[in-house]
């Protein structure tokens, strides 16, 4: 008979494809751990992991049963959460992971209110890009994502929460402050700065600019970064400008705050949307989440129809 203990087991080894690590974050020896998963192959007649591979990698034909162990175990979770909900209990671990270029900016806003509220819940927030929350979403070592959508990605499901401008933000000096009239075109210049590969916000500022090409030969030094905190010192220091998100602009000091324009033909937004597994169980915690932050933003930022959203994938 196949237990969900079994299940946990196989579902961490290939979460975190070494046997010790596996049994380490199962709080059981490595020999007990391999002995349960050899008792387990040998019940349903297939080999579940390749373990002459290092790291330890899942047979063809596990693969499949490994995708079905963390749904059933998905679906086992579901039944102590409702019985919560029955009465009127909200508890226990709610997993967070959130992009570089929201964190610093919402969490502030929402993250204290939402713990003092319903103290039973245990938030736990990791700061990642998009495809490691994916990754982790679907390995389930998150339970949910705050990131910029649409992801395009079947497997996980989206709830958008609110809609960003993303807004100029340039050096004291530049004439694009004093210019009265600010469009999409006049930035295609190599005096952009941008985060590093990999961040959604640079790809989105890619595709709304159309910077695929772009040099930055007139830039004082290459540099790559994952914070725009940095990149916004920088271009004080050094020259030049870069798109920030709106909520960041808010945070800035009313002399910094000159330093941001609008643009005068679009108004580009990006989505900001909770994400999820398909089988996610923490229906309840979830929706409380969505309703702290949707009620922390500013209301005009609830509206998708003030502006266009600009996709990243």
């Amino acid at each position: 008979m196949i237990s969900l203990i079994q299940l946990e087991y196989v579902v961490a080894v290939d979460t975190y494809r070494h046997f010790a690590t596996a049994a380490e974050k199962c709080f059981v020896t490595q020999p007990t751990l391999s002995m349960q998963l050899k008792k387990l192959e040998e019940e349903i007649g297939v080999v579940l992991f390749d373990r002459n591979k290092q790291p330890v990698i899942p047979t063809a034909a596990g693969i499949r049963i490994i995708q079905q162990a963390r749904q059933v175990l998905q679906e086992a979770k579901k039944i102590k959460l409702l019985a919560d909900e029955e009465k009127q209990q909200v508890a226990g671990e709610l997993r967070i992971g959130v992009i570089p270029t929201i964190a610093p900016y919402l969490l502030p806003l929402f993250a204290g209110k939402y713990k003092r509220k319903h103290p039973g819940i245990q938030l736990k927030v990791e700061e990642l890009i998009t495809e490691q929350i994916e990754e982790k979403l679907q390995k389930d070592l998150l339970d949910v994502g705050i990131v910029v959508t649409p992801l395009h990605n079947k497997s996980i499901g989206e709830q958008p929460l609110f809609y960003e401008e993303m807004m100029l933000y340039s050096n004291s000096e530049h004439p694009l402050i004093h210019q009265p009239v600010i469009q999409i075109n006049d930035i295609a210049s190599p005096e952009m700065w941008l985060l590093s590969d990999g961040h959604c916000f640079r790809h989105q500022v890619v595709n709304l600019c159309d910077l695929h090409e772009l040099k930055s030969e007139e830039l004082p030094f290459e540099y790559e970064s994952g914070s725009l905190d940095t990149l916004t010192k920088i271009i004080d220091k050094e020259g030049g400008y870069t798109l920030i998100p709106e909520l960041m602009s808010r945070e800035l000091s009313i002399h910094k705050k000159e330093q941001v324009r609008q643009f005068h033909n679009i108004h580009p937004l990006r989505e900001v949307s909770l994400v999820f597994t398909r089988q996610f169980a923490k229906t309840k915690m979830v929706a409380l989440l969505a309703e702290h932050i949707q009620d922390s933003v500013p209301q005009h930022m609830l509206d998708k129809e003030r502006g266009t959203v600009v996709e990243w994938r």
